[in-house]
């Protein structure tokens, strides 16, 4: 996230695409909320009506997986009217002219075709954006869940770099991070190609460097990502550690998987709670919540926290760090932390991005009032960085990558004629483990359910909470029907939460070529009725905006014209 969540409110324009966020980061939705208030113009991108799209001054409600023809279409007019900045670009940036050839065939009028968003959207839209000082970009999985994920980030950022929206207040690129701290697992290296700070595990210099410190040789070679590692697992991976995550349940084309699960040789969960997990797990290891231990977080904006324990883990459960410096010790590892400020320090030490945020001074500051430091944060008298970028790219230059469309990996055909996406819910929390648990949640949303628009619903004889199967390629799974023009016609809407009904079963394991991040955004599906609703009046509308009756400009359901 080039910027910070406090710049949000100041400003004056902001492009919300994939993102539900009053529902996924709903207090990051409250700062876009006052920006709005003050005045500032708000547009959605996003295939469904959310209730972000209520307050937004355009809601472009684009055909699924189609983001690259609208975000290609934006820059084709940015630089057909000349908006672009040509001194950022030209001081900057590299790659520009590439991007220009590459857009020139990508007309709002031809987009208006493949996406589904008018072309005098799109061209004011694009104008707003180039012309607004003050504006920025905001996105999350809706973005990314794609088998072309990569190159949607990258239309995104042709965008800013093209206007110069980029080393400014409330302005620039900001991904929202879909989980607690899984910000912090990046930065200390939980991925296959960096180590901690994101220096590449194949830079021989960071590989020497790593090697001395730790004292210990060290694999040069990028390791499987999570798509790779499923698609293996059970054949070249014998053995998996699974760690606060119910794979279970949010992996894609699940029963694969579980398939897989069950020829593996040995595999430890490490948990709060029992999962969906737990039940392949040869042992499981307790784990303590967030309440229950000490040390830090970093969030979306790149801001790392103190994190005190509130309350002592019930007996058995234990911190994560705890744990795993017993087995370490246990393998033969001579590892000697005592506690998480001694850990966090050794992650620091060797990062340059980190080098001056000690594990003392974050607590001192957290004890002052301030709320953490921002990295890049280079040296002990560093104030951290509140926005990246700021007098030129951090690598230099930046870098304009053309893209193509490609289309999704499934598409509707006349054995499976709709299109699913799948997302989350305000009520609860990825894989449900432990908002399921909690009685006013529960009574919230009670139950899975899957949104049908109202025509596709009379096409099928499907009511309002009605019990359907919904089936793809991969699998089939039951739940009610919510009837809700939330989403567009010829297509279907599921929240992954629910374990009886588990949305993951159906989607699609392709995935992203760069990133392996799987197209859970997209895949071809059918829906029929199984069972008549009881009492259709107490069917739960699942989301925290709901529109099932006509809205203006919508036709009579019985006519052929579209809504």
């Amino acid at each position: 996230m080039t910027n910070s969540i406090g710049e949000i409110r100041d400003a004056d324009f902001l492009f919300v695409i994939g993102s539900n966020t009053s529902e996924a980061h709903p207090i990051i939705a409250m700062e876009m909320k006052r920006a709005v208030k003050r005045g500032a113009t708000m547009v959605v991108a996003d295939p469904r009506a959310i209730w972000m799209s209520t307050i937004a001054e355009k809601h472009l409600q684009l055909k699924l997986g189609s983001d690259v023809w609208l975000l290609n279409a934006m820059a084709h007019v940015i630089i057909e009217e000349g908006l672009v900045d040509q001194t950022f670009i030209d001081t900057h940036t590299e790659g520009y002219e590439a991007v220009r050839d590459a857009v020139a065939k990508y007309t709002p009028e031809e987009a208006e075709k493949v996406c589904g968003v008018s072309a005098e959207d799109i061209r004011w839209t694009a104008r707003k954006y180039a012309t607004t000082e003050k504006a920025g970009i905001y996105y999350t999985l809706g973005i990314t869940e794609h088998s072309h994920g990569t190159d949607n980030v990258y239309a995104l950022a042709n965008l800013v770099l093209m206007t110069g929206h980029l080393g400014k207040p409330s302005s620039g690129m900001n991904p929202l991070r879909g989980q607690n701290n899984v910000q912090g697992a990046n930065d200390a290296g939980a991925t296959p190609i960096f180590l901690p700070g994101y220096q590449r595990v194949d830079d021989p210099e960071v590989h020497a460097k790593y090697e001395k410190s730790w004292g210990v040789k060290l694999d040069d070679k990028p390791g499987l990502n999570l798509n790779e590692m499923m698609k293996t697992m059970g054949k070249t991976i014998k053995g998996v550690f699974v760690m606060g995550e119910d794979i279970v349940l949010s992996e894609p084309n699940v029963s694969k998987l579980e398939e897989a699960l069950n020829n593996i040789e040995f595999m430890v969960v490490q948990e709060p709670f029992l999962n969906e997990t737990t039940r392949f797990a040869d042992v499981v290891f307790p784990a303590a919540v967030f309440a229950e231990k000490e040390g830090t977080f970093a969030n979306s904006e790149r801001r790392v926290q103190r994190v005190r324990k509130g309350v002592e883990p019930p007996a058995g459960a234990r911190a994560d760090w705890e744990i795993l410096c017993d087995l370490a010790k246990a393998c033969g590892a001579d590892w000697r932390f005592e506690n998480t400020a001694q850990v966090y320090d050794e992650m620091v030490r060797d990062a340059p991005k980190f080098a001056g945020m000690s594990h003392a001074r974050i607590d001192a500051e957290s004890h002052e009032g301030k709320t953490g430091l921002q990295w890049p944060c280079p040296t002990p008298d560093h104030p951290g960085t509140t926005y990246l970028h700021e007098g030129g790219v951090l690598r230099g230059k930046g870098l304009f990558q053309p893209v193509d469309y490609r289309p999704p990996m499934e598409l509707a055909d006349e054995h499976y004629e709709l299109l699913l996406s799948t997302g989350r819910t305000l009520y609860h929390y990825n894989a449900a483990t432990q908002t399921r648990r909690e009685t006013g949640l529960h009574a919230k949303q009670d139950r899975a359910f899957v949104e049908i628009h109202p025509r596709d619903a009379k096409m099928r004889g499907i009511d309002h909470g009605d019990t359907v199967r919904v089936s793809t390629r991969r699998g089939a799974i039951e739940a009610h029907a919510m009837v809700s023009r939330q989403v567009r016609k010829g297509c279907l809407w599921m929240p992954l939460h629910f374990a009886e009904a588990r949305a993951n079963l159906l989607t699609n394991d392709a995935g992203d070529p760069v990133t392996g991040t799987a197209e859970y955004k997209v895949c071809a599906a059918k829906v029929e009725r199984v069972g008549v609703a009881k009492d259709a009046s107490t069917a739960y509308p699942g989301s925290d905006y709901h529109v099932s009756g006509p809205r203006p400009g919508d036709t009579d359901l019985s006519t052929n014209a579209s809504a």
